[in-house]
């Protein structure tokens, strides 16, 4: 057992003062999954009571008609912080928790791929959270809703710099968000055990493996957002403004390219939670496993197409209208799919109705109504009517409450005897489940007929029409037994951890592989891995006389890239999305010419001069990984050196073009152009900027002989990969910034 996860251990740190200064630094400096894992789900815990405070007071609010509990402003602050506190410092860090500590058990693995990086994403977490919160003592917090729309976010509209802090710490949360799926999938990718292939793959591994992409390609839109609003406000852009040329509907499509997929990267992990405890539950293997993988996948590329259905009262135009009606409704498919393998799982399953099980199926049962209302929104005339309507309210609480919460309490149910090797007491787990059950529904359910009886979303306080009252204080009344299932469960966990029931290994009778280690685990994970050849591992090892079949290759020889290679090629395919919601907010202004400053005032012949010591940068590059590998230092050296000259050259002739336009007048805020131009440019710069500080630290190591034997060539061909996607990305800034306009 590990001497620092154990319940004993625990005690005496906790007791002894030297021993507590200890164990404190040991927790804040660690680098191990299962320790981050944890601080990701107490972190959620504090935050959710801090959510769950604000939802409280806005519920009070509008408990009664013609109520004046808060003051209007108040009422948006808090309605901008509950969201945005739940959505991305609650949801999130919980179920990237849960995938923390399980995910790397299930394959086999010691650590995730990139422990520091890990330990990174975790701690922008709440330094995300304390800089959204510090906004309340800086002014005002922000009062924009979580969706923060232009150009009522606007400086003009909004002066106080809540949103400010709002836009920085999201900023700041997407890049802790970004770290965590590259690590998922180079975990996945490149350190799977011996026989883990990934037809192999638990579902819950698998589904948040695919997650892990959608945050890759949804992220980086809303940090480009950000950006944008940021620039906007602090250096007097013109993105989104309309008096500037802007456009407030650039925020909404933006915002709901990253915003819908974001309602994935909730649920998929939730999905991913119900596809393994119902099996275990039911004593049957998932029915159709394939149809369940592959409908994650289809889920994941169908969600980034389908983010227009919150755009329907916008008025983009029947064609759009059109396509984002029949994307929508084509992933309420592979959505169906899963439900129906869940629910034939279970069918002549021997179903024990244990706590896990329970919160799974109250999962199923909300979930299913969730997606019948959520369907309803692809239909253009129907989505017109309830658009601004509590019925939204109530489809969203649905899913982000219903399937969501239900399922992470299902999880921690499931798994908290792993983590901590204590059961978490049956009886208080079935008080938390129907006092969540009967709260949940008691303040949404009723919220649908608010939403078709006409009442509207994001007001603080409403006239005495028929019915309106009762229907709200009902609601509210839900809000209080909502409250007392998350004090029973907190309860339960910390009685629980010092005096429940011993776990002992697999206490569930489970399958996959985190039961077959210790509870809680060694800080290795494991000793020595069973032998895998099917789905079941466990089972197969329990029953030899009936294991499952053989899928795929039976052989333990695994062959697995490399992590650096496919952590950086993640990342790259990361920015890139960055860098095409730059250049996409370029073009979409572009094909709008405005008076004033424009591409005219560029000196093409000269970019051109330095965008060639940019390209044959890469070229340089490319040679001095041939010295490397060649183990000639003396010619890695000079080619490296001749790099970092080119790309100086670079920075230096882009400095200089925007020095020459400064000089006549044109800077940042001149107009639409100059604030397209100098964002996309200059974000650029800082790339190569950043890259030339790698390269340089590699000059250094290398003149040392740090690269004696081989030593970092992995890490100095990733630098390598980043430098050579700088470079394609000044092939399309090029072409899109200074040639398009010299062919127009």
């Amino acid at each position: 057992m590990n001497d620092t996860t154990t319940i004993a251990v625990f005690r005496d740190a906790i007791l002894d003062p030297a021993k507590r200064a200890h164990y404190r630094l040991a927790w804040l400096s660690t680098v191990d999954h299962k320790r981050i894992a944890v601080l990701y789900m107490l972190t959620a815990l504090v935050f959710f009571v801090i959510a769950g405070v604000e939802a409280l007071f806005m519920r009070l609010q509008l408990a009664v008609p013609n109520n004046h509990f808060l003051h209007p402003d108040t009422f948006n602050q808090l309605f901008t912080m509950h969201g945005t506190t739940m959505i991305f410092l609650v949801v999130m860090p919980v179920v990237f928790g849960l995938a923390n500590y399980v995910l790397p058990l299930q394959i086999g693995a010691r650590d995730m791929a990139f422990p520091r990086l890990n330990a990174f994403g975790f701690w922008c977490v709440p330094f995300g959270g304390i800089l959204l919160h510090f906004s309340v003592l800086a002014g005002g917090a922000p009062a924009v809703g979580w969706f923060s729309y232009t150009p009522l976010s606007e400086t003009p509209y909004s002066s106080s710099p809540g949103v400010d802090y709002w836009a920085a710490a999201l900023f700041v949360l997407g890049i802790g968000s970004i770290s965590f799926a590259i690590n998922t999938i180079a975990t996945v990718i490149s350190l799977r055990g011996p026989g883990i292939t990934i037809r192999r793959l638990p579902l819950f591994t698998w589904i948040n493996f695919v997650n892990a992409f959608i945050i890759i390609f949804a992220l980086p839109v809303l940090n480009a957002n950000l950006a944008m609003i940021l620039i906007d406000r602090q250096l007097q852009g013109h993105f989104f403004l309309p008096i500037g040329g802007g456009s407030p509907v650039l925020w909404q499509h933006i915002f709901w390219a990253f915003g819908h997929p974001e309602v994935y990267i909730m649920a998929l992990p939730a999905f991913a939670i119900v596809s393994e405890i119902i099996p275990v539950f039911s004593r049957k293997p998932i029915f159709g496993y394939e149809f369940v993988a592959a409908s994650s996948v289809a889920i994941a590329v169908l969600s980034l197409g389908v983010w227009g259905h919150h755009m329907f009262t916008v008025g983009m135009g029947r064609p759009l209208d059109v396509f984002f009606a029949i994307s929508s409704m084509l992933i309420a498919i592979p959505t169906g799919v899963k439900v129906l393998n869940w629910t034939a799982t279970m069918l002549g399953g021997r179903i024990r109705f244990q706590v896990p099980m329970l919160f799974c199926i109250a999962f199923l049962i909300q979930f299913l109504v969730a997606g019948l209302t959520g369907i309803s929104h692809a239909s253009v005339a129907l989505d017109w009517q309830t658009k601004n309507s509590y019925f939204l309210v109530a489809h969203f609480h649905f899913v982000a409450v219903g399937a969501i919460v239900f399922a992470v309490i299902g999880g921690l149910h499931y798994w908290f005897p792993k983590m901590s090797g204590r059961m978490l007491s049956e009886r208080l787990g079935k008080w938390t489940f129907w006092l969540m059950v009967i709260g949940f529904n008691m303040t949404f359910v009723i919220q649908h007929f608010l939403g078709l009886l006409g009442m509207p979303r994001r007001i603080y306080t409403y006239p005495d029409l028929p019915h309106w009252g009762w229907m709200n204080m009902l609601s509210t009344t839900g809000v209080f037994f909502m409250s007392a299932a998350a004090l029973v469960l907190v309860w339960n966990l910390a009685s629980s951890f010092f005096r429940g029931k011993v776990a002992g290994d697999n206490p569930w009778d489970a399958w996959t592989l985190e039961w077959a280690t210790t509870s809680p685990p060694p800080h290795e994970n494991f000793v020595a891995l069973p032998p895998i050849r099917s789905r079941r591992p466990l089972w197969d090892l329990a029953n030899p006389d009936r294991p499952d079949p053989i899928v795929g290759e039976n052989s333990a020889a695994v062959t697995l890239p490399d992590h650096n290679k496919v952590g950086i090629l993640t990342f790259i395919l990361s920015e890139a999305g960055f860098f095409a919601a730059l250049i996409l907010a370029y073009l979409y202004f572009y094909a709008r010419p405005q008076a004033g400053p424009g591409p005219k005032e560029l000196d093409v012949p000269r970019t051109l001069v330095f965008s060639v010591c940019l390209f044959a940068s890469s070229f340089t590059f490319w040679r001095a990984e041939i010295g490397l590998r060649r183990q000639r230092r003396a010619t890695m050296l000079g080619w490296l050196a001749l790099t970092i000259l080119l790309g100086g050259i670079f920075l230096v002739g882009q400095g200089t073009e925007y020095w020459k336009l400064f000089q006549t007048g044109v800077d940042l805020s001149t107009n639409l152009f100059s604030t397209t131009f100098f964002t996309l440019t200059g974000f650029h710069g800082l790339h190569v900027f950043l890259g030339l500080i790698a390269l340089l630290i590699f000059l250094w190591l290398a003149w040392e002989g740090d690269f004696a034997s081989g030593r970092r060539e992995a890490a100095f061909k990733s630098v390598g990969y980043y430098w050579h996607f700088v470079d394609v990305v000044w092939v399309f800034v090029l072409f899109t910034v200074y040639i398009l306009p010299l062919l127009r």
